[in-house]
């Protein structure tokens, strides 16, 4: 059974270091110096929590983005940072970035159960394909340009399909931890996996206990066909970005969008809860249209060049965004996340000023319902594939 998602808006925001402009490092306020710091990012997340939002996400690659001296090179592990964070937040979900391409579905599922213990059910997971050839050299395990994108993403399938049976290998009840009788765990509730495919083969069982959420939440970026179908085949949460520039041209607006999100769900039988789509937005914000416009002009003249994303960028108001949003969510999508460009700035605007404005159109909420990241979205906790009945 689902439980009744929470009405209104879904709100997220997309953290990656100083902002989503590459000048914003540069900027007064930005705290560039503590980047590699704890502090910085508990920051950041506290203030997103403070706004009630659903979740944020960390950025994460193998690769430097850029070799340009002028740019922040450099990043600290996504999840890491949600593991630091955890602790001292309470209510927001915490969901980092996790490249299939170069990993261990096995180690991936432990650490985000890790994860979701620390935070007592608030963990979740973007999965992310890499076809960098400068990422695939940092591993030589692999020969770049040997795999066409359809392979690529069939392993992110296999990947979050591992995951997903790791987390159910123990039962719920599976510890006993009885000191007295001397026995800890119940071994007929571990159960073997034994996942064999093109990509990957794992036995199991996990070597972590179920995490509170039971499955923590699984979540995407999709611009095409062939990555809707991929969080169609395995997701929770995907966000897409409509009015945006995809890597095969633009990608539509969110009513098109979403149809073509229910149209894979429909190709590849999805059953149960169907997907929750946000929509990403970078946003560059100011007291008016123009101070905006000004802003970005200077952050781009810094940069020496103009911001591009694949996202669609606004440059306004936080009442801009708010009309974006609305019209977004009378399209049917559940929500958006929001890419601040200088988080400094834009962050604080997002919180203190832009749910105040969604909360006056009834949009947003006034208080957490909810503990769990699963059940910020009315997400049940699901069984356990393998426990007997």
């Amino acid at each position: 059974m689902t439980t009744a998602p929470t009405p209104g808006l879904h709100l997220a925001v997309a953290l990656d270091g100083t902002g989503w402009h590459p000048a914003s490092w540069r900027e007064p306020g930005a705290r560039a110096d503590e980047l590699f710091t704890g502090g910085f990012w508990v920051d950041q997340v506290r203030e997103a929590e403070a706004g009630l939002l659903d979740l944020v996400t960390f950025e994460d690659s193998f690769a430097i983005d850029s070799d340009r001296p002028d740019r922040v090179q450099g990043r600290l592990d996504a999840q890491l940072i949600a593991l630091r964070v955890g602790p001292v937040t309470s209510h927001i979900g915490l969901v980092p970035t996790v490249v299939t391409t170069h990993t261990e579905p096995f180690h991936v599922s432990t650490e985000i159960a890790t994860l979701d213990f620390a935070t007592e059910g608030r963990a979740g997971v973007r999965v992310k394909v890499s076809s960098k050839p400068d990422e695939y050299a940092l591993f030589g395990r692999r020969e770049y340009g040997t795999e066409d994108r359809e392979s690529l993403f069939d392993e992110a399938a296999d990947h979050i399909e591992v995951q997903r049976r790791l987390w159910d290998s123990w039962e719920d009840d599976a510890e006993i931890r009885d000191a007295a009788t001397g026995r800890f765990v119940d071994r007929e509730k571990l159960h073997y996996i034994d996942f064999s495919g093109a990509h990957f083969s794992v036995r199991g069982p996990s070597i972590t206990p179920r995490p509170p959420q039971g499955q923590p939440v699984v979540t995407a970026l999709a611009h095409v066909d062939v990555a809707y179908r991929l969080a169609a085949r395995g997701t929770d949460l995907v966000f897409v970005t409509p009015g945006g520039v995809g890597r095969d041209g633009p990608t539509g607006d969110a009513g098109a969008i979403l149809r073509q999100v229910r149209a894979e769900e429909a190709a590849v039988g999805r059953e149960g809860d169907p997907l929750h789509v946000l929509g990403d937005l970078l946003v560059v914000l100011d007291d008016s249209a123009d101070a905006a416009r000004a802003r970005l002009a200077r952050l781009d003249e810094t940069d020496g060049g103009e911001l591009r994303s694949d996202a669609r960028i606004l440059t306004g108001t936080v009442a801009d965004v708010a009309d974006v949003l609305e019209s977004w969510h009378g399209a049917g999508l559940a929500g958006a996340r929001l890419r601040p460009a200088v988080t400094s700035t834009d962050l604080p605007r997002i919180t203190r000023e832009l749910v105040p404005e969604l909360r006056r159109r009834g949009l947003f909420r006034t208080a957490y319902g909810a503990h769990t990241l699963r059940g910020h979205f009315g997400l049940a906790r699901p069984a356990d594939r393998y426990a007997r009945a």
